[in-house]
């Protein structure tokens, strides 16, 4: 009979081998599970998994998280079996986030839960649905900060998930919106050398996934793509998204006591083409942007309707598995757009039909 490994003959928990694991393999600028901040709330240790892996665990688990997978990315409620959706595009961010922070080694399981858990605050309908929100509530309002309240306040029947403070972080300042890829301004990025890998693993997902979604679509045609764009970076998705990843990894250098995430000069410049590319020709389009005007008509007259019906508002909040009472002293205002922000597409326009269009049956 073959011998059991010395480990399991140890009286450590299995946590306590795999925290020693992570201190023998990782790089000194990543971020070791067991020197983590902790969470606003304190808990006692799972004997099993590490910190980062428990926030993992509690963002796939969450209404928050399934709902993701009936959201739109760019196309509105997409009939076709193959557009991507909030949760493929998370996915595809988690994919690339592990694979940059393995090559680097990084902590894996952290770059993973900030990937998995960075858009969990998106409201319905892609942009369009968080323009209207900046619209009808507030100029401030960000699905990067609706992702916290979601992580803090809404989830587990307004518990929250009490997350770790380096995901929240990553979380809070993964979105660049048109701003750049790599910023001088340290303040706005994640404590974390993982928590800025998930800022740059988003954009790479979104370049390559937005562009295979648009030629499938017909909104533009393969022989529009920018020249450099595909002599650097490749003409198909494999090729472009192995260059963006491979060049991160190799261009990345140590400067001091810090690791600098750096892409090469060719690299950074086709990518900053290619986003202005789709910005211009996809995400400004006239196909799409019809598409979002119809979408902020719907999210402002839903703001209102559940503004001005509290009934109905609180038998919504419950079906959605929300607190119906306002959180912290939140206003009628604030506890309406985290029930529109927290709407999927389909639910979205099952509400506006339900309550603006005549039944037949009346």
């Amino acid at each position: 009979m073959a011998m059991k490994p010395a480990a399991y003959n140890r009286p450590r928990t299995i946590l306590e081998d795999f925290e020693k694991r992570e201190r023998n393999f990782m790089s000194p600028f990543g971020c070791l599970s067991s020197e983590s901040e902790g969470r606003l709330v304190p808990e006692p240790a799972c004997p099993v998994r590490s910190a980062f892996q428990r926030d993992r665990d509690r963002i796939v688990y969450s209404n928050a998280f399934r709902r993701l997978k009936h959201k739109t990315q760019v196309f509105l409620a997409p009939l076709g079996a193959h557009y991507r959706t909030r949760l493929t595009h998370t996915l595809e961010v988690a994919q690339i986030s592990r694979t940059i922070a393995r090559a680097l080694y990084l902590n894996e399981d952290l770059a993973e839960a900030i990937a998995l858990g960075h858009d969990l605050g998106h409201p319905p309908f892609g942009h369009g649905g968080e323009m209207a929100l900046k619209e009808i509530y507030s100029a401030t309002f960000s699905h990067s900060k609706q992702s916290i309240r979601v992580v803090d306040l809404l989830e587990n029947n307004g518990k929250g998930l009490n997350l770790t403070r380096e995901v929240r972080d990553g979380i809070l300042k993964h979105s660049k919106g048109y701003g750049q890829i790599l910023p001088n301004n340290r303040g706005k990025l994640a404590r974390t050398v993982e928590g800025r890998i998930v800022r740059i693993a988003d954009i790479m997902a979104y370049l390559n996934h937005d562009l295979d979604d648009a030629i499938r679509s017909g909104v533009i045609q393969e022989g529009q793509v920018p020249g450099p764009c595909v002599h650097i970076l490749g003409r198909t998705h494999s090729d472009r998204a192995t260059t963006m990843i491979q060049d991160l990894i190799f261009s990345t250098t140590v400067v001091g006591d810090c690791m600098q995430l750096r892409l090469s000069d060719d690299v950074a410049k086709a990518m900053s083409i290619l986003r202005k590319f789709l910005y211009e020709n996809v995400y400004r389009s006239w196909r799409v942007h019809k598409e979002f005007v119809k979408a902020k008509k719907i999210l402002k007259e839903l703001f209102q309707y559940f503004l001005e019906n509290e009934r109905m508002r609180l038998e919504t909040l419950e079906d959605m598995e929300m607190p119906a009472l306002p959180q912290n002293g939140d206003t009628p205002e604030r506890t309406v757009c985290d029930m529109i922000a927290s709407l999927t597409d389909t639910q979205a326009l099952g509400l506006y039909s339900n309550i603006f269009f005549p039944s037949p049956h009346v």
